[in-house]
């Protein structure tokens, strides 16, 4: 696994729009309020040439433009990171056009973004065994005051933090909008982390405290099963590289309900994703709903507890914020206490570790 550099006092931070970009409110005033923010930090800017860019159909611009503005970008020398500019809807569209080769050979930079992004996030470590943070977008950071969630993220990318605790509450309603660009999460929901442990007779129970360790892999559940059967899907691969580590899944669903994230994990356990799984960490669903008798738990238990290992579920991961920042590709050791986590990264078992 390859890890980057962290971010330097006074580096250049690059923004690329892959999926989509700060057009329109209140996306906007967001991000150039965050660009502010660093700017007064003392970091330099460098903008790609879509941040701002409203051609594409669910991404910037063409998926063409798409796809050499981040090639470009992530072998540039002008910028140390990237951060990606937003989510979206068909980021995939752009992978024919991002050039994995010259990636691969160019040393490696830390890559920042959730949602649309799995589609570059998880495919820096399964194709190129790069490391990347699964964390907010670029618009995230001009939120006033920033949440403790943001300040972990920034601090991730500057190497000052690699330890991350559970934070409490969670919006289930967002008061940001059009006029309010920079209002910070709405968090009024208790956390509710539920751990579930083997049961001795192959199935799961509730358990108050238990441990996981493996490497990170994941991202939302949307992005990966539709690369999932492509030439792109190189996840058992991965899996067959890491084996000796095992992988922890982390996990989260925007648009899918819950018979589609039961169809997504029946789908991933049949490619052999999970072959060496050590545990799952599975995000809060923006569309977790019951149907017809089916809750969010026993859509993703039914095929994770065939494999034995703990589950954590409803954790500060995804479309429901707050979400912790996660290394992709890195070792992590997680505890789970009487319904909070705490997650620690390790950069071994790589090169290039600053």
């Amino acid at each position: 696994m390859r890890y980057p550099e962290f971010l330097k006092e006074n580096g250049t931070i690059g923004f690329v729009a892959p999926s989509f970009g700060c057009n329109m409110e209140p996306y906007k005033s967001a991000f150039e309020n965050a660009l502010r923010k660093w700017k007064e930090m003392g970091y330099g800017i460098d903008l790609g040439p879509n941040c701002y860019a409203n051609e594409g159909t669910g991404i910037s611009n063409t998926p063409e433009k798409c796809g050499k503005e981040l090639t470009d970008y992530y072998i540039s020398g002008g910028n140390d990171c990237l951060i990606s500019c937003g989510g979206g809807e068909l980021m995939c569209e752009i992978l024919n056009f991002v050039d994995f080769d010259k990636i691969r050979k160019a040393p490696p930079k830390w890559y920042m973004g959730y949602s649309d992004n799995t589609n570059m996030t998880f495919l820096l470590a399964t194709l190129c065994d790069t490391a990347s943070i699964y964390g907010p977008c670029a618009a995230a950071f001009g939120m006033e005051p920033w949440h403790p969630s943001i300040s972990d993220a920034f601090a991730l990318l500057k190497g000052e933090k690699r330890c991350f605790e559970s934070y409490g509450m969670w919006e289930k309603e967002s008061l940001k909008d059009e006029e309010h660009p920079l209002l910070p999460y709405n968090c009024t929901e208790p956390l509710q982390i539920k751990l579930f442990v083997p049961d001795g007779n192959g199935g799961t129970m509730e358990t108050e405290e238990t441990f996981m360790e493996g490497r990170l892999l994941g991202g939302c559940m949307d992005c990966l099963v539709n690369l999932l059967g492509t030439g792109f899907d190189k996840a058992a691969d991965f899996g067959e590289r890491y084996k000796e580590d095992g992988i922890i899944w982390f996990l989260e669903a925007c648009d899918l309900n819950v018979f589609a994230i039961r169809r997504a994990m029946w789908q991933m356990e049949n490619a052999g994703w999970f072959r060496y799984v050590k545990g799952f960490l599975i995000g809060r669903p923006l569309q977790g709903g019951d149907m017809m008798n089916l809750n969010r738990f026993d859509a993703v238990l039914a095929s994770a507890s065939k494999y034995q290992v703990p589950v954590f579920m409803d954790v500060d991961l995804g479309h429901l914020s707050p979400a912790m920042p996660l290394i992709t590709g890195s070792m992590a050791k997680i505890k789970g206490r009487k319904g909070r986590i705490s997650v620690t990264m390790d950069l071994s078992g790589g090169e290039s570790v600053r």
